[in-house]
């Protein structure tokens, strides 16, 4: 049977794990700044295998609207250009001699309003993650005091403590959010 400290342990390092999950799905969403992690996700036909973007060229930002791509190998560079320009991100990819030069176009108004809504439903989702990670500690701990392992004092303690951690990491939540939603939404 599980004891408090690793119950309340357990809750955190759950907790750690969906703040972080959270953390890189917000970086996905681009802002109308070029960042290298908005091209994470692109794979690229390699020698007949799909390998992420990142193990096959150097991605950098030149400025806050340019991203630079060089691909390892000159043969790639058609190839590259040609998965950015067919991803789901609606970037218009140029060759610069052995560079590819991405620009970042502006987003509209009515995008970015678009984009904060989905920000939202993301920490939301978070949020909901965490407090049902709250509600399986809770249960652990009711379902320890029925098989009388701890005392109705340790119980209440250690529901208090889950409180004050899921508080705690709400509150990230709620940080990530608010810097997420600030970068949409400067011009």
């Amino acid at each position: 049977m599980p004891d408090i400290s690793s119950i309340l342990s357990e809750a955190t390092d759950r907790m750690d794990k969906s703040l972080d999950v959270l953390k890189t799905d917000l970086q996905k969403i681009r802002t109308g700044r070029a960042h290298p992690s908005i091209l994470e996700h692109i794979e690229v036909d390699y020698y007949g295998s799909l390998t992420p973007l990142t193990q096959v060229a150097n991605v950098t930002a030149l400025d806050a609207r340019t991203l630079s791509v060089v691909p390892w190998e000159k043969s790639m560079n058609a190839v590259v250009e040609k998965v950015i320009r067919d991803s789901d991100l609606g970037l218009n990819p140029a060759s610069v001699g052995d560079q590819i030069r991405v620009p970042m176009p502006a987003l509209t108004e009515e995008r970015r309003k678009d984009l904060v809504k989905v920000v939202r439903k993301e920490a939301e989702a978070a949020k909901v993650a965490i407090r049902n990670i709250r509600r399986d500690s809770n249960g652990t701990l009711k379902s320890l005091l029925k098989d009388k392992e701890i005392s109705e004092d340790d119980e209440r303690r250690s529901q208090d403590e889950i409180q004050k951690i899921t508080d705690k990491f709400i509150v990230e939540v709620d940080a990530a959010l608010a810097s997420k939603e600030k970068d949409l939404l400067d011009v």
